[in-house]
């Protein structure tokens, strides 16, 4: 389908950074087109797709608020219609082709971001 931007930020356990994210990038008008977030041992992770216009301005918004950006990356986003199987079906095309995935989140509206050392293959698998 296309590629996006994944934003990675680092962020203490500890509540009000997810809003401290989300405030940052509405008030430099960056649309979070899907996220994914997780906390483990005192430390956060939270993976966040904008456009791919975008990565260098939520990088600066995010700092600006005091958050640590580890990553910005370009990943593969791609249609999945919302049936049963069909993320099996999307993953197992991948696998077959023995292409290892570091990431795999929805979006907002349905669609799987996939990341991967070798995006190049799974770009050319999925077009």
């Amino acid at each position: 389908m296309a590629i996006q931007t994944d934003v990675m930020v680092v962020l203490e356990d500890r509540p009000g950074l997810v809003a401290r994210v989300g405030e940052a990038l509405g008030a430099a008008g960056i649309n979070i087109e899907g996220v994914c977030a997780l906390a483990s041992r005192g430390e956060g992770l939270i993976h966040i797709l904008v456009e791919d216009s975008d990565g260098d301005a939520a990088q600066r918004a995010l700092e600006s608020s005091g958050l640590d950006v580890h990553t910005i990356r370009d990943v593969w986003v791609e249609q999945c219609p919302d049936r049963p199987g069909e993320l099996g079906k999307l993953m197992r095309k991948l696998a077959g082709a023995d292409v290892n995935l570091d990431l795999v989140y929805l979006t907002t509206t349905g669609r799987v971001v996939i990341g991967s050392e070798n995006l190049e293959r799974v770009t050319a698998l999925l077009t």
